[in-house]
């Protein structure tokens, strides 16, 4: 579900609301439906003045009264300004999203004060916001990102004491407390939005490299999830729970298969953690018949996919008419294994069955086209066997998702012409007809029921959704760093980022705002700080630190939340100058 802007006029005012729109599958495509209108609430109630008159609120939130009294001057409205303008709703909601996790006071914990000028805990706040706000490398930060946000009024760091070496430095302080850091997040994320972590999801992806990263041994090249086969790169293994949120992670070498990394995966989070009665849910590319054993041997639970070689197997069930429906345009049946010790689960989905036949028929179409093609050079011209043959290998690797339909052979006729010869084979296209939209999944759980254990497996979307998000709205690709560690504090960052992303989107789906942070976090971060400067008769200047007022749909949000903006900011130093 998400959130979309609505406009109502009534009475001849305008009103705003934001409208929670559900998307859903039907036989003829994907459709939307509103589910709810959150409206305007009561000014006071909306903005919060009761709860900050009354002290309450969280730290980086600034009260909207202070207890001084008022002093009455003349104020030349003429030569009123405004200076300073910064962004203020991201930077603050990233560091009220901190306060909330706790996470700011363990930072403080693990990266106690020392000899430096600056905090590392503190500096380790402006990294994250950065990566969290507006992802970007450590000198942008350093020269951009902090200041033109206002960060100097919500942390206290001078805009002069933050640049790219001191940045550079808490990455490599951050660093070693990874581990404290995974264990303390997924203790925390637990109590406050109770999380079992029964069902874990790993997956595997990949991140490249501008650069040749000579001196990191991780950075090698190998298969790339971003279609980037000419940079090296780096493996990421994630492991997050039934709703997202993250558990732990991994680097590996880019060069390392993915069926490897399980083993290592399943081993450290047991010695985190332990042993406890978990389900593994992975999908078809990590696992092997070794990695089955080796689940199978530490009476661990498992939902894995198949190749789709195994689906033939399983024919005579496909035939058969005893499949259960799940929803609108998908059914499931369980099958038995022979030893009796696993269940697979045959799956058929409407929407897949489609996609996959008009796959089939424009690669038939092309391959067909392809062969006729060849087959009328051959009659032009005289080719060699091996051009021939090389042309239609080149071509049957092209359209390799419909290959098997045809049968090709060359031949060489008696005055040395290589001939092409090709029909296409019925007993593929019965076959491809039946298992269109059709897949496998295999469990050892054998009390759950198809629907069930397809739900559970289907959970692996969240792993998916992890990683676009890693790489769209927190950009941790393109690596700029050349040193092992660096980067591995790169990805560390990346990962406390979107556990504030995470924690924002299941705060806004207890809301009822959806689940789209992304619209939330844009919608906010349009809210800037200023300074009001006020001339006064008596020659004085009044400097006061404003927080934008909200819009209607930027306050609906905030109340929704339960977040309570400030009116002004106090300025450390009053500044007060004659005219």
């Amino acid at each position: 579900m998400f959130i979309r802007p609505v406009h109502v006029i009534k009475n001849g005012k305008r009103h705003a609301y934001w409208a929670l729109v559900e998307s859903y599958r039907t036989k003829r495509g994907p459709r939307q439906r509103t589910v709810a209108y959150l409206g305007q609430a009561d000014k006071q109630g909306r903005l919060g003045l009761k709860q900050a008159a009354t002290g309450a609120g969280r730290c980086y939130q600034r009260q909207l009264f202070d207890d001084i009294e008022p002093d009455w001057v003349q104020v030349d409205t003429k030569r009123i300004r405004v200076e300073r303008c910064l962004d203020f709703g991201g930077p603050w909601l990233a560091l009220w999203l901190l306060n909330r996790l706790g996470l700011d006071a363990q930072l403080v914990q693990l990266l106690p004060s020392g000899r430096e000028e600056i905090p590392w805990s503190l500096m380790a706040l402006v990294l994250v916001t950065g990566r969290f706000c507006d992802p970007s490398s450590e000198l942008y930060i350093a020269e951009h990102f902090y200041k033109r946000t206002a960060l100097y009024d919500l942390l206290g760091i001078a805009p002069e004491k933050v640049n790219d070496d001191r940045l550079y430095r808490a990455l490599d302080h951050l660093l070693l407390h990874k581990t404290a850091l995974e264990v303390y997040l997924k203790q925390r994320l637990g109590e406050l939005f109770d999380l079992k972590y029964d069902l874990l999801l790993y997956d595997v992806t990949s991140t490249y490299f501008e650069g040749l990263a000579n001196g990191n041994p991780l950075a090698q090249y190998g298969y790339s999830r971003d279609k980037r086969a000419d940079c090296k790169q780096v493996c990421i293994a994630l492991v997050v729970s039934r709703e997202g949120m993250p558990f732990g992670y991994e680097v590996f070498a880019g060069n390392r298969a993915d069926v490897t990394t399980v083993e290592q995966i399943v081993q450290t989070i047991e010695g985190r953690y332990g042993q406890a009665d978990r389900i593994w849910v992975m999908d078809r590319g990590l696992v092997c018949e070794e990695t089955i054993e080796y689940l199978k041997q530490g009476h661990r639970r498992y939902i894995v996919g198949t190749p789709k070689s195994m689906l033939k197997r399983y024919e005579q069930a496909l035939l058969k008419d005893d499949w259960r429906q799940v929803h609108e345009g998908l059914q499931v049946k369980t099958c038995a294994s022979p030893d009796g010790d696993e269940v697979f689960i045959l799956c058929r989905s409407e929407a897949r069955r489609m996609k996959e036949k008009a796959i089939h028929e424009r690669f038939e179409r092309r391959l067909e086209e392809g062969l006729k093609g060849i087959e009328q050079s051959c009659s032009v011209r005289k080719h060699k066997l091996v051009t021939i043959a090389k042309r239609v290998g080149r071509l049957l690797g092209r359209y390799s998702r419909a290959s098997g339909l045809f049968k090709t052979d060359v031949v060489q006729e008696r005055d040395g012409r290589a001939r092409l010869v090709w029909e296409k084979v019925d007993a593929w296209r019965t076959w491809a007809t039946l298992s269109e939209g059709c897949y496998l999944l295999r469990t050892n759980i054998t009390d759950w029921n198809g629907e069930d254990l397809w739900k559970a497996y289907m959970q692996l979307t969240e792993a998916e959704a992890a990683f676009r998000i890693h790489k769209s709205d927190l950009r941790i690709r393109p690596i700029w760093h050349q040193r092992q560690e660096r980067v591995e504090a790169h990805i560390l960052v990346c990962f406390l980022a979107y556990v504030l992303w995470k924690m924002l989107g299941q705060l806004c789906r207890q809301s009822g705002l959806g689940d789209e942070p992304r619209r939330v976090l844009d919608e906010l971060g349009r809210i800037r700080l200023v300074d009001v400067i006020l001339p006064t008769r008596s020659g004085m200047e009044i400097r006061r630190r404003c927080v934008s007022q909200p819009t209607d749909h930027q306050a609906i949000l905030l109340h929704q939340l339960g977040l309570h903006l400030p009116s002004y900011l106090p300025i450390a130093e009053e500044k007060m100058s004659d005219l």
